[in-house]
């Protein structure tokens, strides 16, 4: 019920946002045809998290504060709904913040044979840069043997800014799957993780034309 509702709802959106935005996606050869996978993308805004649904041709899941599943009233009801039905992952926000529910929830999800999305930045990037990634998408590679596949989206923070869409602005480009066996099997976990983690976010600056935001140093 929930795949076919997650499919229908797409289908229904593709030709508006085609339509509409016209965007440029291509590498969708590059998402598997089974099995789980890691979607590694930039984040620049809140409609990612729709974006990506729309243009890739499997399923993926995220997680979610689990407060959006208790909201009351009319409006409450109908987000607890769509939430379920797309198979959304409720964690609570402790969790969340520490990242270690999200990861969980997502080692599951990739475990089942299905696909996991998380933004390595952790955040959506304010400035347009490409922010310090995060190492839980190499955590759930390394953990689940899954490859990670990167994502590069352009444009889609300025999908709302004008009163016409920009046909043709709007970037989604799915790069070549980063296979485990790629990184020195014989090096531990931790340091396969951060090998790993610089490999995804090389690919996905590659893929988003975004430059490089320079770490903050500790004050001394």
């Amino acid at each position: 019920m929930a795949k076919r509702f997650y499919f229908g709802a797409r289908n229904i959106s593709r030709p508006f946002f085609k339509l509409l935005w016209n965007p440029r996606i291509t590498g969708l050869e590059n998402i598997p045809r089974e099995g789980g996978f890691v979607i590694a993308s930039n984040h620049l805004a809140n409609i990612d998290s729709f974006v990506l649904p729309v243009a890739l041709p499997r399923q993926i899941r995220f997680v979610a504060k689990d407060t959006l599943w208790t909201q009351k009233g009319i409006r409450g009801r109908i987000l607890h709904w769509f939430f379920e039905a797309v198979e959304a992952v409720p964690v609570d926000r402790e969790a969340l913040s520490s990242g270690k529910g999200a990861l969980q929830a997502g080692l599951s999800i990739l475990r089942e044979g299905d696909g996991f999305a998380i933004y390595p930045e952790g955040t959506r990037s304010k400035d347009g840069l490409l922010h310090p990634g995060k190492q839980g998408a190499a955590w759930l590679a390394v953990e689940s043997g899954c490859p990670v596949i990167p994502v590069g989206l352009k444009g889609t923070q300025h999908m709302f800014s004008r009163l016409l869409p920009h046909r043709g602005a709007i970037t989604v480009r799915v790069g070549t799957p980063i296979e485990l066996d790629d990184i020195d099997p014989t090096a531990s976990k931790g340091v396969r993780r951060r090998l790993l983690n610089a490999r995804i976010m090389e690919e996905i600056q590659a893929l988003s034309g975004q430059r490089r935001a320079v770490p903050s140093r500790p004050i001394a």
